[in-house]
């Protein structure tokens, strides 16, 4: 206690001898700047506490956005593969329509081919029945031969008077012309062995008058045995 009062004594000599040094009047004026020095900082560090809220809030921000441009960047990249996948789609598409257009237009030529061919063997065809039909009433006169256009466009041909022993009796065969335009015999009867002989050579000679002549000799020969 004695040295308490010893310091508090002594302070308020100290404090005695500094207000006659200095004075009242520049005292208060240091206790003022100390104050307002004391408001100042105060006010900044309230300004800066501020501002580096703001700047926390800020940077917050920034990162929210940086993240939502990672995910349209994403999404836009995803956006973008699957454009490419339609596209690469569409060109294959392209491309086998294209290919489906050409073999369509391929075989539209290659059926106009046909129907020509077709058509151009119809005529011939339909041509050689008509010259045969001319030669009827030669080879009537001639060849005792009766011709009758029967279906599907087929000629038969009945032979009479072979027989010496039955001059009524029919042998006959049917004609046509097939796809490539020859001549074939479709049936004949009785059945004659060399009818595929004479079927061949008139499709190398085109002599039709000969191979009907042959095969009324075949007949003939064959009437005989």
């Amino acid at each position: 206690e004695d040295e308490i009062t010893l310091f508090e004594r002594d302070m308020k000599e100290f404090w005695t001898e500094f207000k006659s040094v200095y004075g009242t009047e520049q005292i208060n004026q240091t206790f003022a700047v100390r104050d307002s020095c004391k408001e100042a900082i105060e006010a900044l560090s309230e300004k800066w506490s501020k501002k580096l809220k703001e700047g926390d809030l800020m940077i917050d921000k920034i990162q929210e956005y940086k993240n939502e441009i990672l995910q349209q960047s994403k999404c836009i990249s995803e956006k973008e593969e699957q454009l490419a996948e339609i596209k690469s789609k569409l060109s294959q598409e392209e491309e086998q329509q294209k290919n489906l257009t050409d073999s369509i237009q391929e075989l539209k030529e290659e059926l106009a081919k046909k129907m020509e061919i077709a058509s151009s063997k119809d005529k011939a065809a339909k041509e050689k029945v008509e010259r045969l039909c001319k030669s009827k009433v030669l080879f009537e006169e001639r060849l005792g031969l009766e011709i009758r256009r029967i279906h599907n466009e087929q000629l038969q041909f009945i032979f009479r008077h072979i027989d010496h022993k039955d001059p009524d009796k029919p042998y006959m065969f049917t004609l046509s012309i097939n796809e490539q335009g020859d001549y074939e015999v479709t049936s004949c009867t009785p059945p004659l062995d060399c009818i595929a002989e004479f079927q061949l050579k008139v499709r190398e000679t085109n002599n039709f008058s000969a191979f009907v002549a042959n095969i009324r000799k075949a007949f003939t020969a064959l009437s005989y045995k």
